[in-house]
This record gives C-alpha cells, structure tokens and sequence, in this order.
C-alpha cells in the first residue's frame, strides 16, 4: 500500500478534524420480541436506565488505541442524561460492539481480536445480566467464525446470534443455547468480489482518509424487521447482502435479490431500518453519504432513491461516517463523522426522503456508535479516540441537540447497550 495513505484505523492517531456550525458552538447552558429501541411512552419515569459501555482493551486489533477497560455499567440520571459508574467487568477482550436479547436477561459482545484459535478467529462472549444491577456473569465464549468481529445482533426469531467479521470477510450465525450460551457457528458465509477503489469519486474535498477494499469486510449484519431476511454491509466489496433466514437451522440462502451494488469505494457500513421495514438508510463510511433505499419485505430487494451528504457543503477535508440511528419518532436520522466530529441531523420527509437540517459539534474527536437512552430523551456519542462518552438532549420536535455539558470518561468506548430497571 502506498505509505502516503492513510487507513481508517490509523488516521485519527495523525490528523484532527473539526466540522462545526456557529449554532453548535453555543454551549447549552440547560438542559421474545423484535428487538427494536424501546419506545418512549414504555418506560416508566420511576424506572431506572442503566448503560452499558464497552470499546477496545490492552487486547485488541492492530493499529488502534486499547484503553478500555472491558464492559462499564452506568446508571444514567434521567433529568440530565449524566452518566455515574456501578460496575465494571474487566475480563474480557476488545468488546468493541454489545447487545442484550430480546428478554434483556443476556447480554453478547463480540471481541474484536484475530488470536482466540488457531485459526485467527475473533469471539463472541456471552453474559446474564443481573435484572436489578446490571452485573454480568459471563457464560462462555466461542469463535466468531472470522477475524476482527465488529459487529453482532439477535435475530428476529431471539434464536441466534449474528456476527460480522470485518478482517475474516464473513457472517455467521451462533445459536443460542436455552441458559443464554452460545453454540458454535451453524453457518459460515464468506463473501467475494471484484477489488474496489481505497476512495469514492464522490468524497468531500480534500479526504485524504481510505477505506480498506482489499477484500471482503462485513461491518454489520442484523435481521430486517419482519425476520424473513438478514442483511449485511460489506464495506469492503461495497456491496449490501441479502439472505433469507432458516428460524428452526439458522441456514442461509440468498435472497432473490441477493446483494446491491454500492457506490464504488463507498464502503457501506452501518444501516438503520424504519419499523414497518419498508425504508432501508445505508451509511457509507468512506463518502460519508446516507443511501435511503425502498426495501421490499416480501422479496428482500433494495431499490435506492436517495443519496445525501452528512457534511454540509462548506466542509473540506478528511472524514469517515461512523453510525446512524433513528430517532424514536423516526421523524429524524442522526450520524456520526468520525474526523470531522460532528453529528448530522436530519429531518425525514412523509415519503422518506432526507434533509440535513444541523450538522452539530460532538465536543470530543473520533465519535463512532451513537444510541439513544431507552426514553428517546438523550442521545450519547461514544468518542474512541477522547476516551470520553459525550450526551446530548435532542428536541423531539426539531431534532436539534443540545450539549449537556456531560462528559463521562471511559477508554477508548466504541458502543453502547442500554437496560431499563423497573424500581
């Protein structure tokens, strides 16, 4: 590789960027089910809102920071969104993405590592979770079925385990045992296709950051919201893969529509569904761009119809989109740019379609996952390389944020999980 690039993994140890409007600058001076985000009316205003908060540790892919400490359970308070540690379990290598199970009794984190075999494969590791202080007993780990996972979810059904492998270019999908373990992978799909560009056509001016293309790197997998489908961005071979799922063997068979073709070097990395499962929002990492495409719940095609920027027009530089998310109205769509730190906001029109409306100032540098607390109150960014999780009140009308001025500091954080304790 040319020494004069730079990868997406190193960059932010080189170079820092700022994307910022005049209105961010302004402090804040106040402020088995499908496992969808909880909606806002369900949560009790008694209840308590724990957070769970995992990243990279001393064990952890080449090229990045460690600092983390293993997986930090926080209680959140409710009026302010600040965030005050309980617990934490340290035991554990690089939980760089987590997620509970639909009942919320069992929590999985994927360890983003290429040493647990022989075979260079990363792990899943899997935990009950205590239903009144969030404390975790770890059950047991097992192969991710690939290197680097990056990535993992419960399927619809509440019966597997889906991971992506993002070094290991593949998805497999773990069962899930009846006391919450995992088994081993049943499936195994490592996908191929042609090289593609380090670089999009289309990238903001100036983006001297690069996407890795060398081969296969799937960055996220999860099951549409009727469960007939799984899909998965590949950011390597810029490619969104579609499979039908088999509840009772976790098989699967590609879907009649298989995959779409993405922007060549766009690297699609994360994607967010609407809830009736008709609109599909495709984050392409290395474009920064979001995709709003028509998703056919019967058949699993992919019809885009939209692409737009998550930088304003007057940004120049280098940036990497990290993470989208809805809104719990889904009346707005929030992403993350890592290296120019800052978080898009738009407004979804009744058809779908996407407004950038404020690009806000993240008050930390390298922001990945975002996610909403469980009542739509607070929106949290966690800041990989600022070693900080920074939260901000988003208006339910608007969809403006405003920064809450709480800063909470954890080692290199990369995601989020969040557990309701009725009181």
């Amino acid at each position: 590789m040319n020494k004069n690039l730079i990868s997406r993994r190193s960059f932010g140890l080189r170079m820092l960027g700022t994307s910022i409007t005049a209105s961010s600058l302004l402090p804040a001076l106040t402020k088995k089910l499908y496992a969808a985000p909880l909606p806002a009316a369900a949560v009790n205003p008694h209840d308590r809102i724990l957070c769970f908060v995992g990243g990279y540790t001393a064990h952890r892919p080449k090229g990045t920071d460690g600092n983390g400490p293993g997986i930090t359970v926080f209680e959140m308070d409710r009026k302010t969104g600040n965030l005050s540690p309980i617990s934490v379990f340290t035991d554990i290598a690089s939980p760089s993405f987590i997620t509970l199970s639909h009942d919320k009794k069992f929590l999985y984190a994927v360890n983003e590592i290429d040493d647990f075999n022989k075979e260079g494969d990363g792990s899943v590791t899997s935990f009950s979770v205590d239903p009144a202080s969030g404390n975790l007993q770890r059950l047991n780990v097992v192969s991710s079925g690939g290197a680097v996972p990056a990535h993992l979810s419960v399927d619809h059904s509440g019966k597997y385990v889906l991971v992506a492998n993002y070094v290991g270019g593949s998805v497999a999908v773990l069962p899930i045992k009846p006391d919450g373990s995992l088994d081993q992978p049943v499936e195994v799909i490592k996908n191929t296709g042609p090289r593609m560009p380090e670089r999009a056509e289309d990238n903001p001016p100036g983006n001297f950051a690069i996407s890795d293309h060398t081969s296969s790197h799937v960055h996220m997998v999860q099951s549409d919201p009727t469960g007939r489908f799984v899909v998965a961005d590949d950011a390597g071979l810029d490619r969104i893969y579609v499979w039908s799922i088999d509840s009772k063997t976790g098989k699967l068979t590609p879907a009649q529509y298989p995959y779409l073709d993405m922007t060549p070097g766009s690297a699609p990395r994360h994607f967010v569904f609407s809830k009736d499962g008709k609109r599909l929002y495709n984050l392409c990492e290395q474009n920064s761009k979001v995709v709003y495409s028509h998703f056919d719940p019967t058949t699993g095609k992919i019809t885009p119809q939209q692409t737009v920027s998550t930088v304003t027009p007057h940004f120049k530089g280098s940036t990497l989109a990290a993470e989208i998310v809805f809104s719990h109205n889904e009346k707005f769509i929030y992403a993350s740019n890592r290296l120019g730190n800052s978080i898009a906001v738009f407004k979804v029109s009744p058809d779908g379609l996407l407004t950038l409306i404020d690009e806000t100032w993240m008050h930390a540098d390298y922001g990945r996952a975002l996610m909403f607390d469980p009542s739509g109150t607070f929106l949290f960014c966690a800041n990989q390389k600022s070693d900080s999780v920074t939260a901000f009140r988003a208006n339910p009308k608007t969809g403006k944020l405003d920064f809450t001025w709480n800063f909470t500091p954890i080692g290199s954080p990369t995601t989020f999980e969040f557990l309701v304790v009725p009181k």
